[in-house]
C-alpha cells in the first residue's frame, strides 16, 4: 500500500513547528505494511490543501491528513477534502469520534471526514500526535478493505451463507 502524508499547519508550513503528527503517521503506516511515497506540509489554505490532495491521490492508495479538522476559522481540511473526494465515507469520522469520546468530551468537536477519489482513500485525522495515534488505530482495520474495494481489486463485501 502506497501512503502519502499531508500535514495541514500554518506554523508547520512556515517552519515554526516540527511535524510530530506526521512522524506518527509514518510510524503507523509501516504498521499497516504501508510504504510512505510522499510527505508534505501545507498551510491552512483550502486551495492549497485541495491541490495537495489531488496531487497526492495520484501517487498513493492512501492519503492521511493531520490537522485542520477543528473549529477555528483557519480549520478547513474537511471542506478541502469534500471538494476533492467522489464518495464520502462518514463511518470513518463517526468511528474516530465515538472512540475518542471515551478519552475526551472534546472529541465531538472534530469534523474529520474520509472518502475516496478514484481508487485512493483519503482520511482526515486530528492535529495532535496523541489524537492521531488514537484515531488512526480505530480505523486501521478497515483501511485495506476500503482501498481494495475503491480500487476495483476487491470482491463483494457480503458474506456467502452456506446452503442447507
Amino acid at each position: 500500500m502506497r501512503v502519502a502524508i499531508l500535514t495541514v499547519s500554518d506554523k508547520g508550513a512556515a517552519g515554526k513547528r516540527y511535524d510530530e503528527s506526521g512522524d506518527v503517521l509514518v510510524e503507523m503506516s509501516r504498521q499497516m505494511n504501508g510504504e510512505v511515497v510522499a510527505r508534505e506540509i501545507v498551510p491552512d489554505e483550502k486551495d492549497q490543501i485541495e491541490a495537495a490532495l489531488r496531487r497526492l491521490a495520484q501517487k498513493a492508495d492512501l492519503v492521511l491528513t493531520t490537522g485542520g479538522t477543528g473549529l477555528s476559522p483557519r480549520d478547513v481540511t474537511p471542506e478541502a477534502t469534500r471538494a476533492v473526494i467522489e464518495k464520502e465515507l462518514p463511518g470513518f469520522g463517526e468511528a474516530m469520534r465515538m472512540e475518542s469520546l471515551k478519552v475526551t468530551p472534546h472529541a465531538m468537536l472534530s469534523r474529520a471526514t474520509a472518502g475516496t477519489v478514484g481508487g485512493t482513500l483519503i482520511v482526515n485525522l486530528p492535529g495532535s500526535p496523541k489524537a492521531v495515534r488514537e484515531c488512526l488505530s480505530v480505523v486501521m482495520p478497515a483501511i485495506p478493505h476500503a482501498i481494495e474495494i475503491a480500487s476495483g481489486k476487491g470482491g463483494e463485501c457480503a458474506r456467502m451463507e452456506k446452503k442447507k
